[in-house]
């Protein structure tokens, strides 16, 4: 069953992801695989796969920070490397897991499997945790946390 993303990444929501799993080091994104989201060979486009990677690995990595009061910072993505083993059909799994974090970095993998649980991507990657992003020459955006709950308002 679904659970809510901590978090509102409008292109994510658009895309139809669920979150599955968000804990421990953990996160798991589900996703029904649709003819919008196909390359020309009518399988998951490489693309969407990387999308699903960066997300799940990111949660993951957020997922050690939900015991603090403002439920931690954000992060960006640093570096990822992907490595594609076979084309994504249907209904694909996308699970992120940290490997080591610092106070100000994580380090992580991800894999997307298909229905039969077999490896379609592979991909690790860096996060650096920022509590707002400077996005021009005077402006910062601070995080979209999603709220929920007494006194979220």
């Amino acid at each position: 069953m679904a659970i809510p993303f901590p978090v509102h990444i409008p292109f994510i929501a658009d895309l139809g992801c669920e979150l599955q799993r968000f804990a421990d080091g953990e996160a798991e994104i589900t996703l029904d695989v649709q003819e919008p989201h196909t390359n020309s060979f009518g399988v998951a486009h490489g693309g969407l796969l990387m999308t699903l990677l960066d997300v799940a690995m990111a949660h993951a990595a957020r997922s050690r920070n939900l015991s603090l009061p403002d439920g931690g910072p954000g992060l960006v993505t640093i570096e990822m490397k992907t490595s594609f083993m076979r084309p994504g059909l249907g209904r694909i799994r996308v699970i992120g897991q940290v490997l080591q974090s610092t106070i100000s970095l994580a380090f992580t993998e991800g894999r997307v499997l298909d229905e039969q649980g077999r490896l379609c991507a592979h991909a690790t990657a860096t996060f650096k945790f920022l509590r707002a992003l400077p996005v021009g020459d005077r402006q910062v955006n601070a995080l979209a946390a999603v709220r929920s709950g007494p006194g979220s308002d």
